[in-house]
């Protein structure tokens, strides 16, 4: 297997025709300037990675409320669309392609964090594991508050105002973060949602909630400009436990947003950052085969992996999410097979140009 891979030539996903099937993941930088609004410097970030057939920023509250994390981009106000409108001009003028991740966290965040100084929310009071990054250093989670029935209406309302804004906004799509144990994902999991209204219970009703924010943002976009990330085994962020059925939670979350034809699923495969071992009775392939869009492979790829998964069809698109960070040029970089610059994981958060935008192209290093 080489360079003539298909990995590396054009293909289509929903309604985007895209250059190559190597997927930009998302990834939290916290470099967002006041108002959590990107800026000039986010804009460059971008550019420099437009080669990606598709780019998925950085997650992006849809609210103040889904704010979990200083200095990372929202994606509801004036300031903040007009900051994104940077980023999406860079990289279309670089030729790439960019989609906005719409993100809530849920209970991982932290009172320093929320308007008012409020208790994060989720939809059952439990506290999760770790501390929160605020601007003032890390601090524990405290325990959430839970959402009222009557609430629901208005985190999907919040959904739908920022896809709205991403449209303004000039970018391709939008993706909804339904993962790595935010507040999509804490619904989801019956480890974290002990509610007993319509949201809780049954896996119908602990998914129910994701399928109305699905359906409010693709009366936006339509659906073939909407993508969703799942991660069924990642249980690292707050320390969520697995669902006790993920073949079936997650197969029926599948086969239900079908409905609304999505352009791609993007799922974590394995633990974020971690093993990529399948427990007994799950697979990704049976949920990739539920789904009727684009599958988009994560987690842990390295070039003769994803060569691979494509000779053998077990992925449309790779996702690569570090290799991103110290290689803006990673496609070129992948093609040739050549060497990868070594990134600094002590500016991965927070911060200016340094270990963001400075990282050296192939032919220029």
């Amino acid at each position: 297997m080489s360079a003539s891979s298909d990995l590396f030539q054009p293909a289509r996903l929903g309604a985007l025709h895209l250059r190559n099937r190597v997927v930009m993941a998302p990834l939290t930088r916290s470099r967002a300037g006041a108002g959590d609004a990107p800026g000039p410097l986010n804009a460059e970030y971008y550019r420099q990675r437009a080669t990606a057939g598709l780019i998925v920023t950085e997650a992006s509250q849809i609210s103040p409320q889904g704010k979990g994390y200083a200095f990372t981009p929202g994606c509801y106000t004036p300031e903040q669309e007009a900051g994104w409108r940077l980023v999406t001009d860079a990289v279309h003028g670089a030729g790439g392609h960019v989609v906005l991740q719409l993100w809530h966290v849920g209970r991982i965040s932290h009172p320093d964090l929320q308007p008012g100084h409020a208790l994060p929310v989720a939809p059952s009071a439990i506290r999760p594991e770790g501390q929160a990054f605020t601007e003032e250093g890390f601090k524990p989670h405290p325990t959430p508050r839970a959402l009222e029935t009557g609430e629901m209406a208005g985190i999907v309302r919040d959904y739908a105002h920022a896809a709205e804004v991403a449209k303004r906004a000039g970018f391709d799509g939008v993706e909804i973060h339904a993962a790595n144990g935010y507040l999509l994902d804490q619904f989801i999991r019956d480890s974290t949602n002990q509610r007993d209204d319509r949201y809780g219970g049954p896996a119908a009703n602990r998914i129910r909630l994701t399928l109305e924010v699905a359906e409010a943002v693709c009366a936006v976009w339509g659906g073939d400009r909407v993508g969703i990330r799942l991660s069924p085994l990642t249980n690292q962020v707050g320390g969520i436990p697995l669902d006790s059925d993920p073949m079936g939670t997650y197969g029926l979350l599948v086969e239900e947003l079908n409905r609304f034809e999505l352009a791609y699923l993007h799922c974590v495969e394995g633990v974020t950052q971690g093993s990529r071992d399948e427990p007994e009775g799950f697979s990704f392939q049976r949920l990739r085969a539920r789904f009727n869009g684009g599958y988009i492979a994560n987690n842990g790829y390295t070039r003769e992996m994803a060569l691979r998964a494509r000779h053998d069809d077990l992925a449309d698109f790779i996702c690569f999410g570090r290799p991103f960070i110290g290689n803006p040029d990673l496609v070129e970089r992948l093609r040739r097979d050549a060497p990868l610059n070594t990134d600094n994981k002590s500016t991965w958060y927070g911060g200016g140009a340094e270990g963001y935008t400075d990282y050296p192209m192939l032919d220029a290093a």
